[in-house]
């Protein structure tokens, strides 16, 4: 084997970083002991040839190496971090869902975030290997038989290609762990609307109040919390059973000057006369509730840690932010306030930023206690 001495890559005044790229090429433990044993044995022979003297090569080889040690195993540990000792239990109710719908990841074992410190992630990785989703970690249930058990909800977005996904769970950039999920094929509907010049202004038209509305509402949606209002079991916040254009739908905007968008239809749209009851779909606070350039006037509901359920285009708006909720609430009456052709519910759910299907919770508990332990148990 030919080898460089590795002294030679450690200037005087070189950056750790340097240091932690050279050694992270010697991550195999057989091959860089291997390496640095014959760099050893070059140092050995480099003070030999000053010292004359092979009393003291016995003496410098086991000192480097022991230095050498040393080196490695403090930059690589400062620069990439190691996971926390302790078993780690992992994983995802359910493990296969199709794009749009909501899951679980769920880790038990230990403690996954010291006090005050960041809260771990998990990552979502598609078919094609590239992120397609995060959501951040909560405690769910602080005693448990298998020790506290933390919840991450995430959304498989109706983007994502079907195939093997993988979700890697993530704290300051150390990456504790990782499980398989499946992402199911699914069709969605294409729709063509034709836009009037109003629509089409509300759209296309700068207005830095739209920006700021748009603003506001990323940020949140994008805020995990971790108040646990319920676990599942959504109702429909309207009685009508006519869906005018449904989740996921590629929507077609044909604007007057005859350009043709294509965007994603976030939620689902019910058929409903103006005036028309809307009530709360699950327990919560609101978090929301006023006019938006848009989306009209708008009620946004957080349930769960990063779950938000929002209703769009109301007439009227019969809830103040800060409330708390509980289900079958009045929240308002139908509308068609901000971009809409005729009075309906715009009625959406978010998980962790994410376009999620709203069908997927009515009447299922999302954060079963007996599933989520059951198989953490496995």
């Amino acid at each position: 084997m030919v080898s460089i001495p590795l002294f030679r890559h450690f200037k005087k005044g070189q950056s750790k970083p340097a240091k932690v790229k050279f050694l992270q090429r010697y991550t195999d433990t057989e091959l860089w002991f291997s390496e640095l044993c014959c760099n050893v044995d070059t140092m050995c022979q480099v003070k030999n040839r000053k010292n004359r003297s092979a009393g003291v090569n016995r003496v410098l080889k086991p000192l480097w190496l022991f230095l050498f040690a040393l080196l490695y195993a403090h930059c690589l540990t400062a620069e990439t971090g190691s996971p926390p000792s302790g078993t780690l239990k992992l994983a995802a109710v359910p493990d296969s869902v199709r794009p749009g719908d909501p899951f679980v990841v769920a880790v038990a074992g230990r403690p996954v975030s010291a006090p005050g410190g960041h809260r771990p992630r998990a990552l979502l990785f598609g078919s094609a290997g590239r992120r397609i989703g995060q959501a951040v970690f909560f405690s769910l249930y602080p005693e448990s038989p298998l020790g506290p058990v933390y919840a991450a909800l995430m959304a498989a977005p109706s983007t994502a290609s079907p195939g093997g996904a993988r979700v890697q769970i993530e704290e300051n950039g150390v990456i504790l762990g990782e499980i398989s999920v499946t992402i199911e094929s699914r069709d969605f509907r294409t729709e063509n609307l034709v836009l009037t010049n109003a629509m089409s202004d509300i759209l296309t038209v700068p207005d830095p109040q739209k920006t700021l509305e748009t603003e506001k509402l990323l940020q949140i949606l994008n805020h995990t919390g971790e108040d646990l209002f319920c676990t599942g079991g959504f109702v429909m916040p309207v009685n009508s059973q006519v869906q005018t254009s449904r989740f996921g739908s590629r929507r077609v905007n044909k604007h007057p000057d005859g350009r043709s968008v294509t965007s994603i239809h976030a939620g689902i749209d019910y058929r409903a006369p103006e005036g028309t009851p809307i009530t709360v779909c699950a327990p919560g606070r609101v978090v929301f509730a006023g006019p938006r350039i848009v989306t009209g006037n708008t009620v946004i509901i957080e349930h769960m840690p990063g779950v938000y359920s929002l209703c769009y285009h109301l007439s009227k708006i019969g809830l103040a932010a800060g409330q708390i909720v509980k289900t079958g609430d009045s929240l308002g009456e139908a509308g068609s306030t901000g971009f809409a052709t005729a009075a309906h519910l715009h009625w959406e759910l978010r998980v962790a930023g994410e376009n999620t299907d709203p069908e997927a919770f009515i009447g299922r508990t999302i954060l079963d206690k007996d599933a989520i332990l059951g198989k953490l148990g496995k």
